[in-house]
Formats: structure tokens, sequence, C-alpha cells
């Protein structure tokens, strides 16, 4: 709500979700929830903002930062990686590229989207 009065007619809004929405795994109920509040946030938003601003939300699979490898046993780390395609945590570059399209003019027509950036992950 705060960026709408801040930003120039035709710019982009990119909120970050997380695909653990859709993973259901114990102990992240309401780390998820809050991100599936914020991709309604987006649908809504995109569609209520105008003025040719776009909306849309970014969801990054398991992406090795120090933050998200802080406290993980090798165990779990291992289980995420092997659960999406590329058989690897994402490296930041990787979740970077995404969002430098969503903030280019050649997403431009792209609104009220979750865009998955997780390797097949879900």
């Amino acid at each position: 709500q705060e960026a709408y009065h801040k930003l120039a007619d035709n710019g982009n809004i990119i909120n970050i979700s997380s695909s653990t929405v859709k993973l259901m795994f114990p102990t992240y109920a309401l780390y998820s929830a809050s991100k599936a509040a914020v991709e309604q946030m987006t649908r809504v938003y995109s569609k209520e903002i105008g003025r040719g601003i776009s909306v849309n939300a970014l969801a990054p699979g398991a992406t090795e930062t120090e933050l998200f490898l802080n406290g993980k046993s090798q165990e779990f780390i291992d289980k995420l990686s092997s659960m999406n395609a590329f058989n690897r945590l994402a490296k930041p570059l990787d979740i970077a590229k995404v969002a430098v399209f969503l903030a280019s003019d050649d997403s431009k027509w792209i609104s009220g989207q979750v865009i998955g950036a997780n390797g097949a992950l879900v």
C-alpha cells in the first residue's frame, strides 16, 4: 500500500514469497502461511493499484545463503538439494537473475503472478 504512493507510473513491485508455500514441510506452517498471504496480496494489488504498475511475487526455492544454511544439518540440505531437477541448492545469482527480469521492461505484461525460481522443486 505504501509503494503505491511512492512509485512512478509504470513501475514494478516484486514481493518475495517462498516455494515452501507449496511444500507442506513440517515446522514451516507459520512461515508458509505468511508467504501465502504475500502471494494473495500480490494478486489483489496487481488489479487494485493500476497506473501501469506490475505486481509480482518471486518464490525462490532453497538458496545457498548464510541465513538459510545456518542451523540446518547436512542431511537436510542434501535432501532439499535432491528434490529439484538440478540436485543442488540455488545460488543467490540464480534468484537475482529472475528478480532483474521482473524489474525490467521485458516483463511488463506479467502481473499478478507468482514466479517460482526453484529448479522444478514444486
